[in-house]
């Protein structure tokens, strides 16, 4: 039985588009407001259009029952992010030597204790890697190769949301399960999709945290009113943006202004000027490294200090940024899902192997990636082969406990539209040259600090 393509017509002209996105020759613009809230708008980007894949048969592909199980995964380790796609690289290459040999001292992690995956005869996992370079059509078609030519059988990645959502749609294409273990945009999840499964908390997870924390901190004594959103216009920062006003408006605060800005932007100063001249008692920055780096060296020559400074993990959590403007973000908020732990805890052992493997700790961007794939690797053991449909039913089939995880999540277990139901975050804070947890008092290792200190 032979598949449809997955183009549609845009409409006006005919011409193919991604499900859900304008035509090439659509004329509405971008969204100019979200409810009510004023919007900075910029030029819509060209569309990443999906080539014609050839048509597939169901019954047209063996799936090899020896050698190594080969796994594909596409991450930026080029561009502007490469920082971040390399240490998401390493977790994944740690996971895999976690699963690959014995490791006794991490017996709570499925599949630690052993090596190889015991249900397919011990064989090893490989994992193959691809540079999407931080593009969404080089992910494509980076992920068609791995699919095609290097027969993986499964999918990770890939950091960046745009990035997911083109590679994804491949993966879905051609009846391959993918795991998405850091891609939090919110709209991923909500394509309908069968093959699709995402293990980290998204966009509507952190925009209720950052209600309750900016309630917890207005308790503390800092008058909190209004919150700013500035967000990249990207898929992650569009779609993420929109389900954190969403959270925070919720929790009793007004929203305004809404910051957008071109990804990569070689200058900000009339985004940080504009937030100067509306006051926010709140920022909240969706933004990937290079961005929040110049945001917070623009906030710093042009003195802006809002009282409250988040960041939505992603830049803030790069351990790049912190090595550029370390020095003037003291005091700012970020999320995380990772905490190193106390001696002799699991993910005091987790952090000690990634340490020996890349020379740094782990942060919580590669935290989450290495669930995402430990997540999938245990999958795959339970199917018992390789054969993509019998992963896609045991990771539907997924309820790992908390105890079992090597990071902060209530467990994994997926719901309908394959999102990690049980994925939950808390809030850290930069002091020196480390994030401390301050929220909820439950996970508090630190007292939050307020307002902002910065570079005072």
């Amino acid at each position: 039985m032979t598949r449809r393509p997955l183009a549609l017509g845009c409409g006006p002209c005919g011409k193919p588009r991604l499900s859900g996105n304008p035509g090439p020759c659509d004329p509405r613009p971008f969204r100019t407001e979200l409810k009510g809230v004023p919007v900075l708008t910029l030029p819509r980007r060209g569309l990443v259009m999906l080539p014609f894949l050839a048509p597939m048969v169901a019954s047209g592909r063996a799936w090899a029952q020896a050698g190594t199980v080969r796994i594909g995964a596409a991450y930026p380790l080029s561009g502007a992010v490469a920082s971040a796609g390399k240490e998401v690289k390493q977790a994944v290459e740690v996971a895999a030597e976690i699963v690959n040999n014995a490791h006794p001292e991490l017996s709570a992690i499925p599949l630690a204790a052993g090596a190889g995956l015991p249900n397919l005869g011990g064989r090893k996992v490989e994992v193959v890697f691809a540079d999407h370079q931080g593009n969404p059509a080089t992910a494509q078609s980076e992920t068609l190769r791995l699919i095609t030519q290097e027969h993986v059988i499964a999918m990770l990645g890939s950091y960046q949301s745009n990035c997911t959502l083109t590679s994804s749609a491949v993966s879905e294409r051609y009846g391959i399960p993918f795991v998405a273990g850091e891609s939090s945009a919110p709209s991923l999840t909500q394509r309908g999709y069968k093959w699709f499964f995402r293990t980290t908390p998204i966009g509507t997870d952190f925009g209720k945290a950052y209600g309750e924390f900016l309630q917890f901190a207005h308790q503390k004594g800092q008058a909190i009113e209004h919150v700013a959103i500035v967000n990249e216009n990207t898929e992650y920062g569009t779609s993420t943006g929109d389900a954190i006003i969403q959270g925070v408006q919720q929790h009793g605060f007004k929203v305004g202004p809404r910051v957008v800005y071109s990804a990569n932007a070689a200058d900000l100063s009339s985004e940080v000027l504009q937030l100067k001249q509306a006051q926010p008692d709140a920022a909240i920055f969706v933004s990937y490294t290079a961005d929040s780096i110049l945001y917070l060296k623009t906030m710093h020559s042009l003195d802006y200090r809002p009282a409250v400074v988040i960041g939505d993990d992603s830049g803030f959590s790069d351990p790049a940024f912190i090595q550029a403007v370390g020095d003037v973000a003291q005091g700012a908020v970020n999320r995380s899902s990772w905490d190193r732990g106390k001696p002799g805890s699991t993910t005091e052992k987790v952090n000690t192997l990634y340490k020996a493997h890349t020379g740094r700790d782990m942060d919580d961007t590669s935290a989450r990636a290495m669930q995402g794939a430990l997540s999938l690797f245990d999958a795959i053991n339970r199917a018992g082969t390789t054969e993509p449909a019998k992963i896609q039913a045991a990771l539907r089939a997924t309820d790992t406990k908390a105890e079992q995880l090597m990071i902060g999540y209530n467990g994994v277990k997926f719901d309908a539209n394959g999102q990690n139901a049980l994925a939950s975050t808390l809030i850290v804070q930069l002091k020196g040259r480390d994030y401390v947890a301050v929220w909820p008092a439950a996970s508090a290792t630190a007292d939050l600090q307020v307002p902002f200190k910065g570079w005072s």
